[in-house]
């Protein structure tokens, strides 16, 4: 017996947040009937409906890509621009991205369609780092890192201490080469606390999430996540411990 929101959650239709959401709303139905309460338990015979469409059960999948620039983080788009789905064109199941990458950001992003397994991960209390180089216009300062470290205040509130350090500088063309790991998971969060120190973001890539790197994939390129590695996610997630 499993509970009716993380059965929706797992059939990759919704998260589980959103899941909740439907049932509240009176949208699930469970043998026909209208189901509003959270908490319901229901077993693998049990019929459940969503907006009047039976739910079916996908086989978890969970994959890797390198997103690279110009790419929308998204499953589709109204605008008719290139999506991350669109690297996976002879998968089947409904996948989305875990969070997003911008537009003109590359790099490692995870996709899946497993609605819990998302919530978990974007989740900001469970502390999964991310971990992002980025080149700057200008040379940083080092107290002006620091604030980063600290936490600093942007339009939708103070940021999660960071962690930084200066891997390059070029005095010649004034840039600067830096590394931040993060693990919340703000909108343009890494470009606006940049931004916010006086050093506008020239090119961003996420080379790390958690324990996972981009090791032996271009841009473009992707690979499924072995079941190892999305049990070590989801520990890593439980626990908050960063590696």
């Amino acid at each position: 017996m499993e509970r009716l929101q993380k059965v929706i959650a797992h059939s990759g239709l919704a998260s589980r947040r959103k899941a909740e959401e439907l049932i509240v709303e009176g949208r699930v139905k469970v043998n026909g009937k209208v189901v509003k309460e959270l908490g319901v338990k229901i077993g693998p015979n049990d019929k459940v409906e969503v907006n009047e469409v039976p739910l079916t059960k996908e086989v978890p999948v969970y994959f890797l890509l390198y997103k690279p620039r110009g790419v929308i983080s998204a499953a589709t788009d109204d605008k008719n621009r290139k999506v991350v789905t669109d690297f996976f064109p002879e998968i089947n199941e409904r996948i989305y991205p875990v969070g997003r990458l911008d537009y003109d950001t590359s790099g490692l992003l995870l996709l899946t369609n497993d609605g819990e397994f998302a919530n978990i991960l974007m989740h900001p209390k469970h502390e999964v780092d991310k971990v992002y180089v980025a080149k700057l216009k200008g040379i940083p300062l080092r107290e002006n890192l620091r604030k980063l470290e600290k936490g600093i205040v942007l339009e939708d509130g103070k940021t999660a201490p960071a962690k930084t350090k200066v891997l390059s500088i070029d005095k010649k063309k004034q840039t600067a080469i830096v590394e931040i790991a993060i693990h919340e998971g703000k909108n343009r969060q890494v470009r606006r606390m940049l931004e916010a120190i006086g050093h506008p973001v020239l090119k961003l890539k996420r080379e790390r999430y958690g324990f996972l790197t981009l090791n032996g994939l271009s841009a473009g390129e992707s690979r499924e996540l072995t079941p190892h590695e999305v049990k070590q996610l989801r520990a890593l997630a439980a626990t908050g411990q960063k590696k």
